[in-house]
């Protein structure tokens, strides 16, 4: 049985076999390889993907055989290969490039080699041969290329060498991508009156911030909303590109003690405080020493892969916004910050239409344990990984290097996430907000057919008849003794058809 849990008969290969041989410390790639004496198949189980290929497929165990595999079949697990290159060293890939110097799998092997490590090869560059991509767009998105001279490789990798993240090309997510969901969001808005549009659009700013806070746990308070909301209407507008852009951002949403000079220099955690006034630490983001670098690959990751039409905008707003959260780069708002680059990056993308916002906090409040796991599948492979104690005045100290599991790392789950909360937001949130908001002002010109009651009383009138169905209760008949018996009747029988015709 494999670290996975699952029995897989036949001799791993590739990405699986790398992982084994060299870094089995770390949880295995999505994607596992075996050869064994049974025709080609894949099984698909919760965690990961397993593909047995026939005996044909067997090689030599050796490191470059397995590379060679991975680049040729299997999406790149980053970790797997960047661990690998440091415990073999150089000389195996030096002498698999100058053996094949215009072979396509040694030159990408050469590029991810110095990519991944910092290390530059005594190598010259190639002189000759065609551009490959550095990753197989058929297992991964990929950004717009830049054309590497030196290894003629064409860069498509979603960030740099200080970070970058991959995202495997899933059935799940060419699903999605195929629901055209930008299309059908703008075809739902064009079928409502504008006005009607609009009043709802001002429901979903405010349900958006109340949900932001709610799946923190956090009490709401009237400045606090109005600072976040205000923050969320100027989410079209953002892009961050510098480290002064993102403390603004902080500061203008949370508490002025609280607000941030720079990034954090000392090491927090996640936990919940357990009977006895123990701390049970579910996430341990990166060392204060490693934020800097991290965070500057994160301002390049974004402006590489923002805006640019290659990167479909859903896939670069959750690695922009899960990134920046698992970075943890301040003491206090990473939270509200990531789900508010969701929305910087899908406006400014012109994904979602101008001036509409997609509450996809209200369909993480409904489906938490769902973003939980989307969480935990970055979280608990890291706090796996990570060596830690805690002093005696309660901080946190980590004993070990571990800026490599956020360099690199696949998002693959925290994008299908995403996809699944915008898919919600969209057939649920939005149509049920505009719906209602239509239905509300049928009841009342409906109202106002029977009794031309003044707005206050009859926009009342019209919430309590809708919350209990379309009539109004006994307890609340009292509270319009004006009204004849024959009125409300009249009312609730108009407020009851508009009801079932339109919700």
């Amino acid at each position: 049985m494999n670290k996975s849990g699952v029995d897989a008969v036949g001799t791993p290969v590739g990405q699986a076999a790398l992982h084994h041989q060299y870094c089995p410390q770390l949880s295995p790639p999505h994607v596992l390889s075996f050869t064994n004496t049974t025709a080609r198949r894949t099984v698909q189980t919760p965690a990961h993907t397993y593909e047995y290929y026939s005996a044909q497929y067997a090689n030599d165990g050796s490191v470059i055989d397995n590379l060679r595999f991975a680049l040729r079949y299997e999406p790149l697990d980053f970790r797997i290969l960047c661990a690998t290159f440091k415990n073999i060293g150089c000389e195996p890939i030096l002498a698999w490039v100058k053996a094949e110097p215009t072979g396509s799998f040694s030159r990408r092997a050469w590029f991810l080699y110095e990519r991944l490590t910092g290390h530059v090869l005594p190598l010259e560059p190639v002189k000759s041969g065609n551009y490959v991509d550095a990753l197989d767009v058929r297992f991964h998105f990929t950004a717009a290329p830049i054309n590497s001279a030196r290894h003629r490789v064409r860069d498509n990798l979603l960030g740099t060498y200080e970070l970058c993240p991959t995202v495997r090309r899933t059935d799940n997510l060419d699903a999605f991508i195929n629901l055209d969901l930008k299309g059908e969001a703008a075809d739902l808005i064009n079928g409502y009156d504008p006005d009607i549009f609009a009043r709802a659009i001002n429901f979903l700013f405010t349900k958006e911030t109340r949900s932001s806070f709610a799946i923190e746990g956090e009490a709401q308070g009237s400045s606090r909303e109005e600072r976040f909301l205000h923050t969320l209407r100027d989410a079209q507008t953002f892009l961050p590109a510098t480290e002064d852009d993102l403390i603004r951002l902080q500061a203008s949403i949370v508490d002025e003690r609280y607000v941030a000079k720079g990034w954090r220099d000392f090491q927090n955690f996640v936990a919940e405080t357990t009977r006895g006034f123990g701390e049970h630490v579910h996430f341990i983001p990166p060392r204060p020493e490693d934020v800097p670098k991290l965070m500057r690959g994160w301002l390049d990751m974004v402006n590489r892969i923002h805006g640019k039409g290659e990167v479909d905008a859903v896939v670069a707003a959750a690695i922009t916004a899960f990134t920046f959260v698992f970075i943890h780069p301040f003491e206090d708002g990473n939270g509200r910050i990531h789900r508010f680059l969701i929305h910087a990056m899908l406006s400014s993308s012109g994904y979602s239409p101008p001036g509409v916002i997609f509450p996809v906090s209200a369909a993480i409040l409904r489906n938490r344990q769902s973003y939980d796991m989307a969480l935990e599948d970055f979280s608990k492979p890291v706090l796996l990984n990570t060596e830690w104690s805690f002093d005696s005045e309660s901080r946190i100290h980590v004993g070990n290097q571990t800026i490599d599991l956020f360099r690199f790392f696949d998002a693959t789950a925290q994008v299908e996430f995403l996809y699944s909360c915008v898919l919600e937001t969209i057939r649920s949130d939005i149509k049920g907000e505009a719906d209602f908001v239509e239905v509300f002002d049928a009841a009342l010109y409906a109202l106002r057919e029977v009794v031309d009651m003044p707005d206050r009383r009859a926009s009342l009138l019209v919430k309590l008849c809708m919350q209990n169905g379309g009539r109004l209760s006994q307890s609340k008949r009292k509270q319009f003794a004006e009204l004849t018996d024959d009125e409300v009747v009249r009312i609730e029988t108009a407020l009851t058809s508009i009801m079932q015709a339109r919700l």
